[in-house]
């Protein structure tokens, strides 16, 4: 239950994203300065953490392994994955884009393929090629009806315009969010830890922001102090806190594709606590019954997926795989 508890955990700090964007966006922000220092600022915070614990030395040493991966999953997997967001938050309301980022939930389970999983058998530890887990994405598929249920009073209102905007760039930071943290899991093989590896890919993001935040500086000048305040709180919360511990969850069941299905899974919960937080925080009205209805499916489908994960593991192999594992 650990990694599920640290998931959980992990999706109400990002939740915060959501709430202060929404605000950032209200005030008049730009997208370009939400994205870029949320990334600036979480540079000295993990720094100081690794600097501490003594193996600065050893990231150093993995990243100087493979550079050009390095630069390219971090991108991906930080760039590709934040900037959509933010763009989406600037054009399109709020509780449109934290619906729309559950489909990570999908989309990780449809990223299984591109990877191996090991697969403990009698004669040794075997790598073998992972394959959709349909019975999770079945109760994934549950938790997305309850996200939809929960945002199914605010589609009227949209434009398809405004649809579009909110949901297209989003859909970008699903796929690449979950692909650039396994990738660099695999590249990594567990010689450094996660704060190592959040530093990491933080510092090789850092030419896809520099290049961002020039632009940003030619097209718009440059943040309000607001605007880098409340930046500043997103990299505490949501940079630092809740991708630490989202990346020790997914560490912890790296092995398993199930289990990291289900991990993955409980980002759904951010749309429980971003909610919650636009209510006491930005005072936005209390859900319909629909709404209500959505919030019991996606608790459902988090309990589904916690169970499913832990039961009793099965023999995956065929007939003749064991044969030839035996021979």
């Amino acid at each position: 239950m650990k990694p599920i508890a640290l998931g959980i955990l992990s999706s109400f700090f990002f939740a915060f994203t959501f709430v202060l964007n929404r605000a950032m966006e209200l005030s008049g922000g730009s997208w370009i300065w939400s994205s870029s220092l949320r990334y600036f600022f979480m540079v000295p915070f993990l720094l100081a953490i690794v600097l501490w614990r003594k193996n600065f030395q050893a990231l150093i040493f993995e990243m100087k392994r493979h550079p050009w991966k390095w630069i390219l999953w971090s991108t991906i997997g930080f760039g590709l994955f934040y900037a959509p967001i933010t763009f989406a938050a600037a054009y399109g309301p709020g509780w449109l884009i934290a619906g729309t980022w559950q489909i990570t939930i999908i989309s990780g389970s449809l990223l299984v393929p591109l990877f191996y999983e090991t697969i403990q058998t009698k004669n040794g530890p075997l790598k073998k090629k992972a394959k959709i887990p349909l019975k999770g994405l079945g109760m994934s598929s549950i938790i997305l009806i309850g996200v939809i249920l929960m945002q199914w009073e605010h589609f009227g209102s949209l434009s398809l315009k405004e649809a579009f905007i909110g949901t297209s760039p989003v859909f970008i930071s699903t796929f690449a969010y979950p692909l650039g943290n396994r990738k660099m899991m695999e590249i990594c093989e567990g010689r450094i830890d996660v704060y190592q590896r959040v530093l990491g890919m933080t510092m090789a993001s850092l030419p896809f922001w520099i290049v961002l935040a020039i632009l940003g500086l030619v097209t718009v000048g440059g943040p309000s102090s607001g605007q880098t305040f409340q930046s500043l709180l997103v990299t505490i919360s949501s940079g630092v806190i809740a991708t630490v511990l989202f990346f020790q969850a997914t560490d912890l069941v790296k092995d398993n594709m199930k289990k990291l299905a289900a991990v993955e899974a409980t980002q759904s919960i951010e749309i429980l606590f971003a909610l919650a937080g636009e209510i006491v925080l930005l005072h936005s009205d209390l859900p319909a019954t629909i709404a209500l209805v959505g919030i019991l499916f996606v608790i459902m489908g988090m309990v589904f997926h916690s169970y499913l994960s832990h039961g009793k593991k099965k023999d995956d192999f065929s007939l003749t795989e064991k044969q030839e594992l035996s021979s």
